[in-house]
């Protein structure tokens, strides 16, 4: 059975103050590199190889993956990153304290922006000095695939091709794939893997640095899900 190991990157810098991140690329805390390393340890210590790794172009996301990769002895797998693995966009609240935001717009509001499957968040306009148009490494993509703002639905439809033109095959292909990622991609991939409710989905947290091992029958279907703590 092909198996395959999600790990939501170790804590960052705005994780550790309380801030909307998205796609604003911000470093990973002194603690998170110590939950990246200690999921390379559980990988490790669990026996688990890699024959792919993917993650995404935020160097939080990129860091925990070589230092999870690092710790297990597998730093030499192929690696692929992809715009498509990102955080969710967070639009006009990237760079805002949440406890701030609540307090302008109610903690209900907040919590809707955050939790729900198909509300969007307030739009960062693309002439905004913030927006990611104006990052070289999207300088590849459509202009109109750039997002103002994301809501888990919208992080869903530009997850799940990738999945199945690279992540589906390998795994497929009986080979084991490690993917370091965002909270919200990672739930979206969850969602769609676990075929779990609109509704659901919600009460889903990935925790930091927390490996989840699934593991697969020969037509993707999730035979266990395992957490490694």
């Amino acid at each position: 059975m092909a198996k395959l190991v999600l790990i939501r990157h170790g804590q960052s810098e705005w994780n550790l103050s309380n801030q909307f991140t998205g796609w604003v690329d911000v470093d990973l805390s002194d603690e998170g590199v110590k939950q990246a390393k200690n999921a390379g340890k559980l990988i490790k210590e669990a026996g688990l190889e890699f024959d792919q790794a993917y993650t995404s172009v935020l160097t939080r996301a990129i860091k925990t993956l070589h230092y999870a990769l690092e710790e297990s002895d597998q730093l030499w797998i192929p690696e692929t990153k992809t715009w498509r693995l990102n955080e969710r966009h967070y639009g006009a609240l990237q760079g805002q304290n949440k406890a701030k935001a609540a307090e302008k717009w109610g903690d209900e509001q907040v919590h809707i922006w955050r939790r729900s499957y198909d509300v969007l968040p307030p739009l960062l306009d693309a002439s905004d000095e913030g927006s990611a148009a104006n990052d070289r490494r999207y300088a590849n993509l459509d202009p109109r695939i750039i997002p103002g703002g994301e809501n888990l639905e919208v992080t869903l439809e530009r997850v799940i091709p990738f999945w199945e033109d690279e992540i589906a095959p390998k795994l497929l292909d009986n080979k084991n794939v490690i993917i370091a990622a965002h909270g919200n991609s990672l739930r979206a991939l969850s969602k769609y893997i676990e075929n779990i409710s609109d509704e659901d989905i919600m009460n889903l947290e990935m925790a930091t640095g927390e490996p989840v091992v699934y593991d697969f029958n020969d037509k993707l279907e999730v035979q266990s899900k395992t957490k490694l703590n």
